[in-house]
């Protein structure tokens, strides 16, 4: 249950990855409950109000098209989603070892790019598309849950064809994230922080006094 003087957190939230791996079918099912499996090369921003432990969230999620410039921190577009985003959804295949090797390297372009200033850790999870195509698997499950634990992200396998409900917990995951990287902000900067605090006091009554 929402309370009335709980304030509404808006979020926004990038899905990055190489074609075909179903970027916009996890996006577009996370929204609709529907799975659709063909998709053009379409750049879409998507608004969409949820509710995650009792607190109501309004979640911005640009579904970008991929492009080589991906890889650079250097591209003005690559840098312009980053800078946007306040948490990021990196998808690959479980079928495609290169998709899965795109994501390491996003990761890379991310933190290069962002300035996360006062972020211990940047809101990342890595999500493993196509579950359902086991039988053509290229990734192992223990190689993403590996890639996660050491860029300190979540990890979800998940398919986006057959299961609604573990691509809702990868948007969950993200919005716990978001939320627990703005506490770490929010929370005292310790004595630097409470001296800066006393000298913005101290010289207000200054000028106050002349």
């Amino acid at each position: 249950m929402t309370g009335l003087n709980t304030p509404r957190m808006e979020a926004n939230i990038v899905v990055l990855g190489t074609d075909n791996v179903g970027k916009s079918a996890l996006t577009v099912r996370f929204l609709t409950r529907r799975f659709i499996g063909e998709y053009g090369d379409i750049e879409s921003i998507y608004s969409h109000n949820i509710i995650v432990d009792g607190r109501e969230q309004t979640l911005n999620i640009w579904d970008s098209p991929y492009s080589q410039q991906d890889l650079s921190s250097e591209s003005i577009t690559f840098e312009k989603r980053v800078q946007w985003a306040d948490g990021f959804v990196l998808v690959y295949s479980i079928c495609d070892r290169a998709s899965f090797n795109n994501v390491s390297k996003l990761l890379q372009s991310i933190k290069a790019t962002k300035d996360y200033a006062g972020l211990e850790k940047v809101p990342v999870v890595i999500v493993g598309n196509k579950r359902d195509l086991h039988h053509r698997r290229t990734v192992l499950s223990e190689e993403g849950r590996m890639l996660a634990l050491s860029a300190d992200c979540q990890f979800y396998e998940v398919s986006a064809a057959e299961n609604y409900h573990s691509v809702l917990m990868v948007f969950h995951g993200l919005v716990n994230r978001i939320r627990e990287s703005r506490s770490a902000v929010k929370k005292p900067a310790g004595i630097k922080g409470i001296v800066k605090s006393m000298s913005a006091v101290f010289a207000r009554k200054r000028t106050d006094s002349l």
